[in-house]
């Protein structure tokens, strides 16, 4: 496991992954992908991102000990078809002894469009007892380094918003589909 004292002094505003495709069996029979697969390429974008704080593989292994999402929140954008190159952006919102609360988006590497954002708040667990337990210090420094550097982004605009279907009046259009959902 890595040093505290060797933890990145410096995080990108907001946190690029390595890019990713849509993989051929992730593709529904719409001929897109399949809402679950979003998910997919926002979990490696988390592993990838909060790795740098030290909440790697390794901290589950040495120090028993993980994080678990408790709440998501995606919002499907337009659709994705097979071998479609993707990034994923991750900007660390909040986060006390116990949670982090963050928001990402998942775009086209190539062509920079938003295909999907999702937030999620996910709490630290001890992996002996399976019960919410406070972050080592070290690793909570590492959060306030990242939080810093992400503290200078503006809020994302989707962030927090609740899922409701808003009464239409006479005068208001019907509501389109979002691309990429199979329901």
């Amino acid at each position: 496991m890595r040093n505290p004292a060797e933890a990145p002094a410096l995080f990108f505003a907001p946190f690029v992954s390595s890019i990713m495709r849509a993989e051929a069996h992730w593709i529904d029979y719409n001929g897109h992908l399949n809402a679950a697969y979003y998910n997919v390429f926002f979990d490696r974008a988390v592993d990838e991102a909060f790795g740098l704080v030290g909440l790697g593989p390794d901290y589950v292994e040495e120090r028993k000990a993980s994080f678990f999402v408790v709440e998501s929140h995606i919002r499907y954008r337009r659709e994705l078809r097979e071998n479609d190159p993707v990034r994923v952006t991750l900007q660390l919102l909040a986060f006390d002894d116990k949670r982090i609360h963050y928001f990402m988006e998942l775009h086209h590497a190539a062509e920079g469009w938003l295909a999907a954002s999702c937030e999620n708040l996910s709490l630290h667990v001890d992996m002996t007892t399976r019960k919410v337990a406070p972050f080592p210090p070290d690793i909570l420094a590492n959060l306030a380094v990242m939080r810093a550097a992400h503290a200078r982004l503006p809020h994302p605009q989707d962030a927090g918003k609740a899922i409701a279907m808003p009464r239409r009046g006479e005068d208001e259009p019907e509501p389109q589909l979002a691309a990429g959902t199979r329901h």
